[in-house]
């Protein structure tokens, strides 16, 4: 993961660019050890701001992995759910047609072929 997204004192925190098992491993050493130490971290949404976070024994911290967001353009011929379903077309939402002229669907009725 390259986005992690920590929980600490009730408030939400970010880091960006860090291993997920390098920073747990980070803060289980603090706590292995019984020294508490900082961890930077970024604060907000849109423009985050710097912070430190103290991490050790008895400080409570969540940190979660952030999946990357999926960027991929539809392909020819697939329909994308939302816009089917904003559309009515609640039949075929989210799949590739591969019907044939002539071809009846399951509601008896043919099936449309672009």
């Amino acid at each position: 993961m390259k986005r992690i997204g920590i929980i600490y004192a009730g408030r939400d925190f970010s880091v960006g660019q860090e291993d997920f098992d390098q920073m747990k491993e980070e803060i289980e050493a603090a706590h292995r050890t019984g020294v508490a130490t900082w961890i930077s971290v970024n604060h907000g949404e849109g423009r985050p701001q710097p912070a430190e976070l103290l991490v050790g024994p008895g400080i409570p911290i969540a940190i979660l992995p952030i999946p990357p967001d999926p960027v991929e353009p539809a392909r020819p011929g697939e329909v994308d759910a939302a816009a089917a379903a904003a559309e009515g077309d609640a039949r075929g939402a989210g799949t590739v047609t591969t019907a044939t002229q002539g071809e009846i669907g399951p509601d008896g009725e043919p099936v449309p072929v672009e």
